[in-house]
């Protein structure tokens, strides 16, 4: 019976990722490449611009018990249209004197061409590690049906690579990527000088990686926030893209908190590219402070 149960999870686990998918492939616009590097103490960090996609502010995706009304004032306060949401789609590449490791790999849209204005060739690629996935962050592990980054090992969770594999709609990319999938438990270092950190509720093994060099640090938050706005003025607001809502809730609230008192760098995969900088305290909520090194 248990595995009933567990099988039936899974299965409406993956609805909610084919919904996911529809939402984030909604209204995207022509994809442009783009990259910002800087510095953290001695590795090489490249922020990648993948896509960007416009979604109605219909209280379908943000604010899911609240009125579309309640989130255009968010929106207008911040001075944004108030009759759409916009998210980037980007990802983010670790580079030593050893290895290559990206973070993502987005929906397939500009990534190439970002990693291409970056100096970067796929097949220098050595790791790819997976913060969870959803669509707009693995779709880009395959092009023409083969391996987008030939001679690198796939990193995820445990949980996450069995939620990968239940979902139909991931079927083609499993196909391509199995069999160069190495899986961890959160908590552990997945690459030189990057730890994996369980951030729960997006997914069943959504996964944020702490990268460290030196006294430099900068952390790779993945869907635990997805708009720059509404996510930080009201982070206790349900988000129809979360599997666990009270879960990621809960998360969500915890993880900025904690970055907001340490005012350690980030990096948000959908916030405006290049999606890098700190969150502060604004009185009973959050807001974004991009940083000027990547700029």
């Amino acid at each position: 019976m248990g595995h009933f149960r567990s099988l039936a999870k899974l299965m409406a686990l993956a609805a909610v990722v084919a919904t996911y998918q529809s939402a984030a492939m909604a209204q995207m616009p022509a994809q442009q490449p783009d990259a910002k590097s800087f510095k953290l103490g001695k590795l090489d960090i490249i922020a990648l611009h993948d896509a960007q996609f416009v979604q109605p502010n219909d209280g379908k995706i943000f604010g899911l018990d609240h009125s579309p009304d309640e989130v255009a004032a968010l929106l207008k306060a911040a001075g944004a249209p108030t009759d759409t949401v916009t998210l980037s789609v980007d990802a983010l590449l670790v580079k030593s004197d050893r290895h290559v490791v990206l973070i993502d790999t987005g929906v397939g849209g500009a990534l190439q061409g970002s990693l291409a204005k970056a100096g970067i060739k796929p097949e220098s690629v050595d790791e790819v590690l997976i913060t969870h996935s959803h669509p707009d962050h693995v779709s880009g592990l395959v092009k023409d049906g083969k391996l987008a980054f030939p001679n690198a090992t796939i990193r995820m969770s445990e949980a996450e690579w069995t939620f990968a594999k239940a979902n139909a709609k991931l079927a083609d990319i499993i196909k391509v990527i199995d069999g160069h999938v190495k899986t961890f438990k959160p908590g552990g270092e997945v690459a030189p000088g990057i730890t994996s950190v369980a951030l729960k509720g997006h997914t069943p093994g959504h996964t944020g990686y702490q990268i460290v060099s030196g006294k430099a640090r900068l952390f790779d938050i993945g869907d635990t926030v997805h708009s720059s706005i509404i996510s930080l003025a009201k982070p206790d607001w349900a988000v129809s893209f979360d599997d666990d809502k009270p879960e990621a809730e809960s998360n969500r609230a915890k993880t900025l908190s904690a970055l907001a008192k340490s005012h350690e760098m980030i990096f948000a995969p959908h916030f405006p590219f290049p999606g890098v900088g700190y969150i502060e305290a604004d009185g009973d909520h959050f807001k974004w402070a991009p940083s000027e090194k990547a700029d």
